[in-house]
């Protein structure tokens, strides 16, 4: 196998381990009524200013999807809805204290999940790697503002 198609299959390797046990380990701090595609949600949701739209193209699902996802958000307790200060027709969307706790649960699973990869590299060599993936991810990590 290539090296390109070696890191592309490590990656998503990674990737879906790295969501499962941030997914299992956010659900045993009682977050059960959570599932995975909440977390991309929550991401957004924290760096602010976001509407539907903008949860619908951070995710690359339909405005109908995200609409389904935020209402569902909506009715556990996790997001509000506010108006927008510039557009009438838009909501900007924000989590709730409930919110907010889950997302730091998620936070806390996520240093949890990648703690063996920090060790198995050692701390230089770890720093590199967060360094190598800021450079190259394609819209830069999105930063929470709880």
């Amino acid at each position: 196998m290539d090296d390109a198609l070696a890191l592309s299959a490590l990656v998503l390797a990674l990737s879906g381990q790295l969501v499962q046990k941030v997914h299992e380990q956010v659900s045993r701090q009682g977050f059960e009524d959570l599932r995975p595609a909440h977390g991309f949600a929550f991401a957004r949701i924290s760096a602010g200013g976001a509407t539907t739209a903008d949860l619908a193209e951070h995710l690359g699902v339909t405005k109908q999807a995200a609409a389904q996802l935020v209402e569902e958000l909506v009715r556990k307790g996790y997001v509000a809805r506010q108006p927008h200060p510039r557009d009438a027709r838009a909501k900007l969307l924000e989590l709730t204290g409930k919110g907010r706790a889950a997302a730091r649960a998620a936070d806390e699973a996520a240093r949890t999940a990648v703690a063996p990869w920090r060790e198995a590299l050692g701390e230089a060599r770890f720093a590199e790697l967060v360094s190598d993936l800021n450079r190259i991810a394609p819209r830069g990590p999105i930063r929470p503002s709880w």
